[in-house]
């Protein structure tokens, strides 16, 4: 179960802190910092997996930056930063390449469900996500090999692994098995 810490901090004292030794993964959520235990081995194959199929039609076509375990920016005063796990902007919104967080919601966001993950809590990261403005997030859930797509609302649509999955309007350049995820 995750830990929260007291003091409540701001973006900036949190990128100031020094990593966990453990491994463990920390978000800053409306201040209060939360440690979590690291991915297991396969969501991290799962989200090197998705990252690389994005990669592979983003990069070519130089449309934006694809990056993994990266800090999002959320909201400010009290300030929420996730680690997501996969994340895309646009060459539009973020022209140059990034250094520090980005201040602005991603276009894409991908979440992968771990063992410890109840699918409920995730979800409800998923619509801070969209009231962040995130216009949209896939939640892949490694068990039953399905990706839950949120497109501006929480009115999900699960797709099995021989459905196809597209970027929508975020990006309409993609799309691919989501057996393919799981590869």
């Amino acid at each position: 179960m995750p830990a929260v810490l007291d003091k409540r901090l701001t973006i900036e004292e949190f990128a100031r802190l020094p990593e966990p030794t453990d491994g463990s993964r920390e978000e800053l959520r409306r201040g209060g910092v939360m440690t979590m235990p690291p991915p297991q081995s396969r969501h991290g194959l799962i989200q090197l997996q998705i990252g690389f199929l994005l990669k592979s039609v983003i990069a070519p076509k130089k449309l934006g930056w694809v990056m993994t375990e990266t800090g999002v920016v959320i909201e400010r005063d009290p300030d929420s930063l996730f680690g997501s796990d996969v994340v895309y902007w646009s060459i539009k919104r973020v022209p140059e390449r990034p250094e520090r967080y980005i201040e602005l919601p991603p276009d894409l966001v991908v979440e992968i469900l771990s063992p410890e993950d109840r699918k409920a809590k995730m979800r409800e990261k998923i619509k801070e996500y969209l009231k962040s403005g995130v216009e949209l997030a896939w939640l892949v859930d490694p068990e039953t090999r399905m990706v839950t797509v949120y497109a501006g609302t929480m009115r999900g649509i699960e797709l099995d692994e021989d459905e196809t999955i597209t970027g929508g309007n975020v990006l309409p350049e993609f799309s691919c098995k989501v057996a393919q995820f799981f590869e």
